[in-house]
């Protein structure tokens, strides 16, 4: 989820794409963190993950890694986008100094 917010606060350096996919990530972690809540979702056709039971905990934790893997290259882009503006405010610092 907070790679969803540094995108938007990045935005609008950051390409839509990558936008709409750290939304999609931060989506599906937040359906997993409700999936193990203690809230009935099933009306909600959410089927519930009990981190009270070994296989369930085993479950979460799984899914939590594959979202560290799905991550990480959201994770690269974003850095690069955000490389990139403070180069480029460096050099628009370095030429305005030069200018005065």
């Amino acid at each position: 989820m907070v790679l969803y917010k540094w995108a938007g606060k990045l935005s609008p350096a950051v390409a839509a794409e990558l936008l709409f996919e750290t939304f999609l990530l931060a989506r599906d972690i937040r359906v997993v963190d409700m999936r193990a809540s203690a809230y009935d979702l099933t009306d909600w056709s959410l089927a519930p993950i009990r981190v009270e039971t070994p296989e369930g905990r085993s479950e979460y934790v799984r899914r939590q890694r594959t979202f560290t893997q799905q991550a990480h290259p959201l994770r690269k882009r974003l850095i690069e986008v955000s490389d990139d503006l403070q180069g480029r405010a460096r050099t628009t610092a370095g030429l305005l100094v030069e200018s005065t």
